[in-house]
């Protein structure tokens, strides 16, 4: 039986996505470039980005929450072996197997740079944020994890432009569009994913925007108080 089309990325899912592919490439310019101050605001949106996505896997649509796609190491063996197989692969409602945990690896790293980055300073020039709160030698260990975790997310992004390739080579599966218009192929007999709705998404956004703004904004006073 055929497969059909239906709604699996919802919109909030698809704008955090492109908002972060284009701030990741923004804060890789200004960390080789700068200036620093363009580079910290960019961490700061990318820091708040994060915080929407923790809460919309919890609270969100269907295929955004974490527990629809978090599945144990068999079923991503199993996916590879359909990968690796002749044949067209099964549609799943959402992430694969492998790319849910690659989405928690992506977030973990994102993250790890975030957070150690509000500690740092450059140069004498600009001090993050949290600087305060950490000595000398605490703050050059955040700096090496700061750069280590940079490297390490760029092997990741290699690795999921890679993936996004191999699917398209080996199994004629576009897995762009979908992230683009939010519509992608479904097994005839898998039901329409659930759909949180907009009001929810712009509530939880402005939560960790202002979870952020609070963060930096009051973290240099309290360290001073």
């Amino acid at each position: 039986m055929d497969s059909r089309k239906a709604l699996v990325w919802d919109l909030p899912t698809r704008l955090f996505h492109w908002s972060l592919v284009v701030a990741v490439g923004g804060l890789w310019w200004t960390g080789e470039r700068g200036p620093i101050e363009t580079h910290a605001l960019l961490g700061y949106f990318v820091l708040a980005l994060l915080l929407f996505r923790i809460l919309w896997g919890l609270l969100g649509s269907e295929t955004a929450r974490f527990a629809s796609f978090l599945r144990g190491p068999s079923a991503g063996v199993e996916h590879v072996r359909h990968l690796l197989a002749r044949g067209p692969l099964p549609h799943p409602v959402g992430h694969n197997p492998v790319g849910g945990w690659s989405v928690i690896l992506l977030l973990i790293v994102l993250i790890t740079l975030s957070v150690s980055g509000l500690f740092l300073y450059d140069d004498e020039i600009f001090w993050a944020p949290l600087n305060a709160w950490v000595g000398e030698g605490m703050e050059a260990a955040l700096d090496r994890l700061h750069h280590v975790a940079f490297d390490f997310l760029l092997v990741l992004v290699a690795l999921h432009v890679a993936a996004i390739f191999l699917y398209w080579a080996v199994k004629r599966a576009n897995l762009v569009a979908p992230m683009l218009t939010g519509r992608a192929e479904l097994d005839p007999d898998a039901p329409e994913p659930r759909t949180a709705g907009l009001v929810l998404a712009l509530i939880l956004a402005a939560i960790a925007a202002a979870a952020v703004w609070a963060l930096v904004s009051w973290g240099p006073v309290l360290a001073y108080s």
